[in-house]
């Protein structure tokens, strides 16, 4: 049996700049990520921009919060603020994103995060984003990742939806960073949904 194709989508932050987002669906993109918020008080003022040409064009799109250590209350309620205002809690918007990255992120965070923004924002569905090395050695998504959870990690080998990593929560492989995305000026990071994974899978 076949695997069926993989779903495509992009990652934003505050340095990607879309000059035409038909182009950019025209592309074969379905979903977009897009960074609105950081620690506890910073916001990327080009989200609100990126979101609406997203939903114009009919791509799913959701926000992303870049976890900083500590104050994972006050982070979760800094997201949820933020994606409110952005309108980023509809019903088929991607589904939100905890980036973790940041050294001293750890298991306890995440968990608290999730929990948080699950009862302000009153949704269930949550991505959790993170780099092949904190999979492998410093998360135990075991710990947290529930039915409602999808993992997604970053590891640019080139081959959309097979990152080499296995959980079988991991639902979304960031497979490239470069400038070959239609309607974006400049590299972009680029993924694919991970086989059972459907993009409703993702999706709020």
């Amino acid at each position: 049996m076949t695997e069926p194709e993989s779903e495509r989508g992009i990652s934003l932050s505050h340095r990607e700049r879309v000059t035409d987002w038909h182009a950019v669906r025209g592309a074969e993109t379905r979903f977009v990520s897009v960074t609105i918020s950081e620690n506890v008080n910073w916001t990327n003022s080009a989200a609100e921009r990126n979101l609406a040409g997203a939903q114009e064009v009919g791509l799913h799109v959701g926000g992303r919060h870049y976890a900083r250590p500590g104050a994972a209350h006050d982070q979760a309620d800094h997201f949820v603020r933020t994606a409110s205002r952005l309108g980023a809690f509809a019903p088929g918007s991607l589904a939100p994103a905890l980036e973790v990255a940041a050294p001293s992120v750890d298991d306890r965070f995440i968990k608290t995060w999730i929990k948080h923004v699950r009862h302000a924002a009153r949704i269930e569905r949550v991505l959790v984003y993170a780099d092949h090395d904190c999979w492998s050695h410093r998360l135990h998504p075991d710990r947290w990742a529930d039915s409602e959870v999808v993992l997604w990690l970053i590891r640019h080998n080139g081959i959309p939806g097979r990152p080499g990593w296995f959980h079988s929560r991991l639902g979304v492989h960031q497979h490239a960073y470069g400038p070959d995305v239609r309607g974006v000026d400049g590299p972009v990071e680029q993924n694919a949904v991970v086989y059972p994974f459907t993009l409703g899978d993702l999706l709020l």
